[in-house]
Parts: C-alpha cells; structure tokens; sequence
C-alpha cells in the first residue's frame, strides 16, 4: 500500500485534533524531566533503601534500562503518528476499538486517582509551614489555581511544568554537588563517615540478599511512573519530529544523573543502616550534612513535586477523555474546545473527579485512600505494555509493506519489546507476592469489570464507537 492510499483510509479525526501546537522543545524538555522525577524518588526511596541497602541503586539501573526500552518505542510510534491520544490511539489503531477503550479509560484512572493523591498530599506539605490552614482549603486552592492554568492555555500548562521541574531538577543537582563536596573535602557533619566504601562496607552491596533487591523493583518502576507523559504532548507539539525524539533520547542521562547519581552520592554520604521506611532520605543526607532548614528545603521540594504530578494529571486527563468522546467512547460533550483551544470540557470533568480526593480523605481512612491510589501503579503497567506491544504490532505492519518506515527506530527492535514486555510481567507478579502492594491487584478486576460492562452498553447505544475505523483497516486488510 502506498503513502497515498494510506492517507485515504486513515480516520476523519484530524492528528491535530484542533488543538494549538503551543509547547516549544524547551517546556517538552522540561516535561520530559519532570515526568522522571517525582515523589517516588524524594519519599519513596527511604522504604526501599532499607529494604535493600546499597543495591537499591542496580534496581534503578536495570529498571531504567526498561523505561528507556519503552519510551524509545513509544518514540517510534510518535513520529510516525504524532496524536494526543497517543497510547490510547495507537491501542485502537493496532489492537483494535475495545483495546484502545481500555487503554484511553486506564490512562485517565492512573491520572485521576493521582491527582487525588498527589492533591492531598500537597495540602499535607502546607502544614509543615501553616498548620493552622485546614486541609481541605489548601487542596481546594491548588486544584483551582492548577484548573485555571490548564484551562487559559497549553503554553501556560507547558510554563508552570517547566518551573516545577526546574525546581526539582535544582534541588537534585545541589543535593549531588554537596554531596560530592563532602565526600572530597570532608567538610560539614557528615564529613568523618562520608565515604564510597559505604556501599559495599556494611554487609555488602547486596546486604539483605539479592532476593531482597529484586522485591524493590516494583517500588522503583512506581518511581519512574509520568516519565511516558511526552507522549500525550505530542499533539500539542511544535515540532514533534524533531523535539520528541531529543526528549527522549535525554532519557538515560536523565536517569544516570536524576536517579542513580543523586542515590550513589547519597549512600555513600550516610550509611544506609541510617535511613528509614516513611523518611525522605534526602531530608535524613540534609540533616546529617547539618544543612539549615534541610527539611523545610525538600519539603518545598516535594511539595512542588506534588503539584507538577497534579498539573500533569489535570493536562493528560483532559486530552485522554476528549479523544475518548471523539471515538465516541465517551460522552459527546466532551469534545468542545474553548477559545484557547484546550479541551475545557474535559479538564472539568476530570478535575471535579480529583476534587472528591479532599472528600475521600475525611470520609475513609488513610488506609482505604492508599488502597485507591495503589491501583496507579497497575495503571501505568498496562499503559508501558500497550505502548511496547504496539510497537511490535507497527514494525510487524511495517516490514509488511503495509505501514511506512520509522523515522525514528528504537535500538533492539522488537527483541528489546518482548524483553521490557517479560520484565513488567515479573513486576506483576512481584506485586502479587507483596503483602503491602498485592491490594492493586484486588481492585483491578473490578476496574476490568466495570470496563467490561461499560463497553457492552456502548455497543447498544452507539455501535460505531466500537467498530474499527480508519488505520485500522491498514491492519485488517494486511491480516495483521
């Protein structure tokens, strides 16, 4: 088939979808950063470290050899076909109208319960400065502060992201060259134990065993959650071609420095006995380098962490759900631009769902709201397996004649898919192993259920929602 006959038969749904190509590759840098760093690393780090010792920082390595798997090729598939529904759309498009249903709903689940979380938890950091201030006014602020950005433009949505993620990424970068400092110099408290023997001096590199180290990565790909949010850009994109791929292609850098040197300087400053589940462990290297305000400085930190998270769900959310209704798997309503050009409608439908976070948080307790946000990480699971067997599904298309050649090929081809496909299988099921994390797998089959039910009402009451259209019949004349 031909590049022409192709164009004919792809869907009426424009790839730009109506939306403004506002976000330069400075902010798509910067979202891509972003997405990288989150609260699973500035908190969630301290559980895993003494759950693994120093070997915690192999996990992060071997997992971000994964994540970069993934996103080279989710890379492959952006610049073949730069659209804002991105996984969603590539789900229906490869796999058919039902998978891309799943993936589009999955998607905006992951963002939504996020946003509640991540909500929630910024109005928590307020009180650490404010703790007069009731909870629920703090989370209500932000929501709307965040909800109105989202909704005046795509460059504001791009601008405050970039601020946030310059925040996080100065706070990373001091904590490494402090680090560094002390490790050299000897200076500050932590100046006489300081040392790169640290990582191996106490027990070993692997302290608590291999088996140990191996039961972190489930926490580890939880930290790297968001880092797949350059891919719903890309409708939105200057330059997709250009500026996706040096997104991307920043990727391994960004997880050499971000995430295994920040660790590496960290274990070797203090010993990892000294870190504890619950305790951020830069604040505990801030304290015991006896840096002034140390916990107030990554509180700050993570507490922009929080809000990045939350301005990122409130933007995904919009453009998964108004490409949802554009297929028709969702309510029509939803597809209205405003003026500016953003999904409206759908930013405030999403944004009045994280709203019930706040609700949630006094009507159940603690334990019950960790139980709904422990489903994300499921979530984001599905979302990397879409995007890695698509991939395949496309390069299957294209050594067929059938699709063009990509522009952007990820190294390893589809050996290196099925490979990241086999490692978030073994994730599964080291979180069905875990007591702590097994509950995600609880809740999700009422998810597939409720997903299920949902597409056999769609199938009476709007049958072209789920008949394939379009790009999919490229894969239905190829047989493929």
């Amino acid at each position: 088939m031909t590049q022409q006959q192709y164009d004919e038969v792809t869907d009426p749904v424009p790839d730009e979808e109506g939306y403004a190509r506002g976000l330069g590759s400075r902010q798509i840098q910067m979202i891509a950063i972003g997405g990288a760093i989150g609260t699973g690393l500035f908190l969630g780090a301290g559980t895993a470290i003494s759950k693994a010792g120093p070997s915690l920082i192999l996990s992060y390595a071997v997992a971000g050899l994964v994540i970069f798997a993934i996103m080279r090729a989710l890379g492959e598939l952006l610049t073949y076909r730069p659209v804002s529904g991105s996984f969603a759309e590539y789900a229906r498009e490869f796999l058919g109208p039902f998978a891309g249903y799943v993936t589009g709903w999955t998607y905006w689940l992951f963002w939504v319960v996020t946003g509640m979380a991540e909500t929630t938890a910024a109005a928590v950091y307020v009180k650490f400065w404010a703790p007069d201030i009731p909870q629920w006014i703090s989370a209500l602020v932000f929501l709307v502060i965040l909800y109105g950005a989202n909704l005046i433009s795509v460059k504001l949505f791009g601008e405050i992201e970039f601020w946030f993620s310059m925040i996080k990424v100065t706070a990373i970068i001091g904590m490494i060259l402090i680090g560094i400092g002390v490790l050299t110099l000897g200076f500050s408290d932590a100046g006489d134990t300081a040392a790169l023997s640290n990582l191996w001096s106490d027990g070993g590199f692997f302290p608590k065993g291999i088996g140990s180290t191996v039961m972190t990565l489930q926490i580890v790909m939880f930290a790297y959650l968001g880092v797949e949010l350059v891919g719903v850009t890309a409708g939105e994109s200057e330059n997709p071609q250009k500026t996706l791929p040096r997104a991307i292609n920043t990727l391994p850098w960004r997880i050499a420095l971000f995430y295994i040197g920040a660790l590496v300087v960290i274990l070797a400053v203090v010993p990892w006995r000294e870190f504890s589940p619950g305790v951020s462990p830069f604040v505990a290297a801030f304290e015991k380098m006896g840096i002034p305000a140390a916990a107030g400085i990554i509180n700050f930190v993570v507490l922009t962490a929080a809000l990045s998270s939350c301005n990122s769900g409130m933007y995904s959310t919009g453009r998964m759900l108004r490409d949802l209704a554009l297929r028709g798997q969702a309510p029509g309503q939803l597809t209205s631009l405003n003026r500016q050009k953003t999904p409206a409608a759908a930013i405030t439908v999403s944004c009045l769902l994280m709203g019930l976070g706040v609700v949630l948080n006094y009507l159940a307790p603690a334990k019950a709201f960790e139980y709904i946000t422990s489903v994300a990480t499921v979530c984001g699971l599905w979302t990397w397996a879409m995007i890695l067997i698509c991939q395949i599904r496309y390069r299957t298309a294209w050594k067929a004649g059938h699709l063009p050649a990509p522009t952007f090929k990820a190294p390893g081809g589809v050996v290196a898919s099925w490979a990241a496909l086999a490692f978030l299988v073994m994730v599964i099921v080291l979180i069905a192993i875990d007591e702590d994390s097994r509950i995600s797998l609880y809740v999700f089959p009422f998810w597939a259920l409720l997903l299920v039910v949902g597409y056999q009402v769609l199938k009476r009451r709007n049958p072209a929602a789920v008949v394939p259209h379009g790009h999919d019949h490229v894969h239905a004349k190829s047989g493929n």
